[in-house]
């Protein structure tokens, strides 16, 4: 039997049932008008918002123009084929793309990524990835020795649900982030960073109900002093679900004033992405003087394809936690179309990884560390071996054989 707080569906139903009860004091939220003009630290491009495309394609071209200066290739020339890995949500689930990153490194042909994107657990794994199998041995820590005391604390149910913002306290999560999430670390972002690479975390802004897309290598190499500090809690922003973590507050400025936006898991907006749809990046390409390059994107989900079967009883918050776990399992998917319709416009191999059907270990609570190992061995050895990559989503994969 599986032992934790309430499943994540229950928790959204059981915030909502909470909507009327005391709040805990904040500063005000941003206007709905000044959203989109926010200053964070004075970091002109540490984030971007989807639906303004126009900033994210000038931070495109600019590291174009980067990684072609760090690798001599003049204007108009040719540059090398790029690699692209979207890291979706999934709890604990992260240990099965943490498993996979490290066998693809054991199989020899694992590739330095041009971009990498992170929601939730992919958040977590994200900055791992993205520096390469030098982290390995970190990235393999973290998800095979972390159990549930290194993530959260448990608050009394009563109280917590009348009196606080969560079910639980995430100053192990952060803690933990911390231990890995160093100086060192953030140097070696900014220096990738500079020879354009992009890292990219999301999160949910729940002020205004939108995601926000944060640009981690802009910010490690601003060489702000909060740089480090901010990095951490984008991260466990991105990884804070709802109800039963604690929101991250960000204080910002706008319109001369100052402000804070409340943030939770990236996972709220949506489970994966790589670029928004408002984005083309053969835009960036031809601003920057360059030819149309080859393209190859992977997508690691760490979950399943299917929500799992259960005999749902007659009652509310069964019938509600059943449906929402089938919402977000099924709106999880639909990112994978979204995505794989984004590369189609790029001209971009698609290549999606799962948890399949044939994994069947005991999940005795969230964040289980034995079930993390298992699920670890479970990827590494697929990717050992040469992972069987889909090469589209599901339906599409299926009208194809």
């Amino acid at each position: 039997m599986k032992r934790s707080w309430p499943s994540k569906p229950l928790l959204v139903l059981f915030a909502l049932a909470l909507a009327g009860c005391a709040s805990l004091e904040r500063k005000a939220a941003v206007p709905p008008d000044l959203r989109r003009h926010t200053s964070v630290y004075g970091i002109d491009n540490a984030r971007f918002f989807p639906d303004q495309p126009g900033p994210m394609i000038e931070e495109q071209r600019r590291a174009l123009i980067r990684e072609s200066r760090a690798l001599g290739v003049a204007p108009g020339g040719e540059l090398p084929k790029a690699y692209l890995l979207s890291l979706s949500g999934g709890g604990d689930g992260g240990a099965f793309g943490a498993g996979v990153m490290v066998g693809w490194t054991a199989h020899g042909d694992r590739p330095q990524f041009k971009l990498v994107t992170g929601v939730s657990t992919g958040a977590l794994i994200a900055p791992f990835a993205f520096l390469g199998s030098d982290y390995d041995a970190q990235l393999t820590d973290v998800y095979t020795n972390t159990g549930p005391e290194q993530i959260f604390t448990r608050r009394f149910i009563v109280t917590a649900a009348l009196t606080e913002d969560a079910l639980s306290d995430t100053a192990p999560l952060f803690a933990t982030i911390s231990k890995y999430v160093n100086e060192s670390m953030m140097a070696r972002i900014a220096e990738e960073y500079g020879k354009g690479r992009i890292l990219l975390i999301q999160t949910t802004d729940l002020d205004a109900g939108y995601p926000v897309v944060w640009n981690i290598g802009a910010i490690a190499a601003s060489g702000r002093p909060e740089a480090l500090n901010l990095i951490r809690r984008i991260m466990l922003a991105s990884a804070s679900i709802p109800a039963a973590f604690p929101p991250v507050m960000f204080n910002v400025e706008a319109g001369g004033e100052a402000w804070q936006e409340m943030h939770v898991d990236g996972g709220a907006s949506s489970q994966a992405f790589l670029v928004p749809p408002s984005l083309d990046p053969r835009i960036a390409q031809a601003q920057a003087g360059h030819r149309p390059r080859q393209i190859a994107a992977y997508v690691i989900r760490n979950s399943k394809l299917s929500t799992e079967w259960s005999d749902v009883e007659r009652q509310t918050l069964s019938v509600g936690g059943k449906a929402v776990s089938t919402l977000i399992n099924f709106s999880g998917i639909s990112d994978f179309y979204r995505i794989y319709m984004e590369t189609r416009r790029s001209n971009a191999s698609f290549n999606l990884a799962y948890i399949g059907a044939d994994f069947h270990a005991e999940h005795k609570e969230e964040f289980d560390t034995a079930y993390m190992r298992a699920l670890f061995s479970y990827g590494h050895d697929k990717a050992v071996k040469g992972y069987s990559w889909l090469h589209a989503p599901p339906g599409f994969a299926a009208a194809t054989r």
